[in-house]
């Protein structure tokens, strides 16, 4: 029997599910929404997650505002949609203005309001309108938030006090996210919402990790990083829990044997944590019937159109990681983007890419933008040819400071300077700081390769969504916007500068998120190069019952990757974790 208690037993009123991306988060957090409801609690699940798919997983479309989940009394569902966020924050903070103040006053206050900040600020408000106030939630028992993945999760977080002390500091009374008196309307919700957050009779912090050294270390992170902001009752999950049993398959022991070998080095205070382990499952956990087998065995079994998938033909030629390597390579330079849903291996993959462009010769830059990246852990020691870099925003921040103060602030007076420096206070300055260091990085792919290895999908889009708004943001601190700034979007759109690597897993909820992915994507000016279709357990000849029904569901979506695709590859599942130069090694001999 699996250990239900601490979330389907004697749960807190509200449950806040974190974590690395692709740990499954979402599917974890339906479960117990689906298992509290049917136990006769009134339940809200809400998405805070910019690439949400909470939709695909309870098989009902929703919108911002609370509605049924078919099939399961008692449970309603949202997504807080960032973009539809940020429009109506913007309208309530420009609306009172307009007829009082001239036209090209109200078109300046509403560009202020289109950088990638304010769709974070105006998400959070959403979020915090559900926290911060009870009465907004009064009808439920229970309401549990499935959140964005780790670093945009915690930076949400932290909002309330970064915003609280700017509003506390700031003396000229607008910000990069218009007149502050929008944002103080706001304060007490914010600090209702941290509250909340610290408070163990109310909120849980379910950390949800996968038993993988890497995962479990990000889990450990998170923890620390929650802990330390008063966030303290916290609950870890542990997805995926694999046992071998008696077989000769050499995939499922070696499965079996690496989550035994990352749970032996369970961090110490991660382990001390109260721990739900919910098993690798052999169905597809969508709609309400399949979820609730997710934490409660004795649930009737999922229905075929639920926990299965129609057999498909995926016999369309895939090809190896090499080759798409050796397509790659014929540009002779310029920048490979990998992009995905989080947890799909896109810092591997680009790893992978980069060490072998790297092998072959080349001069080649490495780089991330993902604040859970652990680009120089992939690589492992020296790859001659190859240097690694990851764009860290406290370093970014300092580096664009001192230069507005060195350029823009020259000619200022004391007072003069005290506000610029007040000004750069201010959240959207990071932002800005690390927007500038990615379209560094890409400038350099004129020289050589750089392989980037991006953010999960909804951070990604922001970012590149805010190409162009941020050059009037960048030229209000410097004389000029940079060469790199002003060339990255049509270095982006360029099939023959950048190629974007669109990395999957075998999986419903990956392959359509990456559809969704590559449709945003071309809507932006910017074709997918190829797909990677990674971790592919058919491929890896999984024999265990567990794994060959996993690999049997396999098909269907290898199938509809290649009716979306240009190029397609194909890589497997690894035995041994592939990192360092000998695990990128044996992925790439595979």
């Amino acid at each position: 029997m699996r250990p239900l208690a601490p979330l389907l037993l004697r749960p807190t009123r509200v449950l806040f599910f974190t974590g690395k991306g692709g740990m499954g988060k979402t599917t974890l957090a339906c479960a117990t929404a689906v298992g509290l409801a049917r136990r006769g609690r009134r339940v809200l699940i809400v998405s805070t997650d910019p690439a949400s798919n909470l939709d695909e997983v309870l098989a009902t479309e929703l919108t911002q505002q609370p509605r049924p989940i078919a099939g399961i009394a008692g449970l309603d569902g949202a997504n807080i949609d960032p973009e539809a966020a940020a429009r109506d924050y913007r309208e309530r903070a420009v609306g009172p203005y307009r007829g009082l103040l001239p036209d090209s006053t109200i078109e300046s206050m509403e560009e202020s309001l289109s950088g990638a900040c304010t769709v974070e600020i105006a998400a959070f408000d959403s979020f915090a309108a559900l926290l911060g106030d009870p009465t907004a939630t009064s009808g439920y028992d229970h309401v549990i938030f499935d959140t964005a993945p780790t670093g945009h999760t915690l930076r949400l977080l932290a909002l309330p006090a970064a915003w609280t002390g700017f509003i506390d500091t700031n003396t000229t009374g607008v910000s990069c996210l218009g007149p502050l008196a929008a944002l103080q309307d706001q304060r007490e919700r914010y600090a209702a919402s941290v509250r909340a957050l610290s408070d163990p009779a109310l909120t849980t912090l379910v950390l949800v990790a996968r038993p993988e050294r890497t995962a479990l270390a990000e889990a450990e992170r998170t923890r620390a990083e929650l802990a330390g902001a008063g966030m303290r009752h916290q609950l870890l999950a542990l997805n995926g829990v694999f046992e071998a049993g008696a077989t000769d398959d050499g995939t499922a022991l070696a499965l079996a044997r690496r989550q035994a070998e990352a749970l032996a080095s369970l961090p110490a205070a991660l382990g001390e944590l109260p721990r739900v382990e919910v098993p690798l499952l052999d169905f597809a956990p969508i709609g309400p019937e399949a979820l609730a087998q997710v934490l409660d065995p004795a649930a009737s079994a999922p229905s075929p159109s639920q926990g299965e998938v129609e057999a498909a033909d995926s016999s369309t030629a895939a090809a190896t990681l090499p080759e798409l390597i050796d397509d790659l390579e014929a540009a002779g330079r310029g920048v490979v983007m990998t992009m995905g849903k989080g947890g799909v291996g896109k810092t591997t993959l680009a790893a992978a890419i980069a060490t072998e462009l790297a092998r072959r010769g080349h001069r080649v830059h490495l780089s991330t933008t993902d604040p859970a990246a652990h680009v120089a852990d992939a690589v492992g020691d020296g790859v001659p040819g190859l240097s690694v870099s990851r764009i860290d925003p406290a370093e970014q921040i300092r580096l664009y400071t001192e230069q507005v103060m060195a350029t823009a602030g020259a000619g200022l007076d004391d007072h003069g300077r005290a506000l610029l420096e007040e000004d750069l206070r201010s959240p959207c300055t990071e932002e800005i700081a690390v927007f500038r260091a990615f379209a560094d990085v890409v400038a350099r792919g004129q020289d050589g390769f750089v392989v980037l290895d991006t953010a999960p999908t909804g951070h990604s889009l922001l970012l590149l969504d805010a190409t162009q708004s941020y050059h009037r943001d960048i030229a209000r601190g410097l004389s000029e916007v940079p060469d790199a700034v002003a060339n990255l979007l049509p270095r982006l759109r360029d099939p023959d500068y950048t190629r974007v690597v669109i990395v999957t897993l075998p999986e419903a909820t990956p392959v359509h998120e990456a559809a969704r992915l590559s449709d945003d994507l071309q809507r932006a000016g910017i074709v997918p190069y190829a797909w990677v279709v990674n971790q592919s357990l058919a491929a890896a000849g999984a024999e265990h019952p567990t794994l060959a029904a996993r690999a049997e569901a396999e098909h269907a979506y290898v199938a509809e990757v290649a009716e979306l695709a240009q190029r397609v590859a194909l890589v497997a599942w690894q035995a041994d974790a592939p990192a360092g130069s000998a695990g990128l090694q044996a992925l790439l001999s595979r």
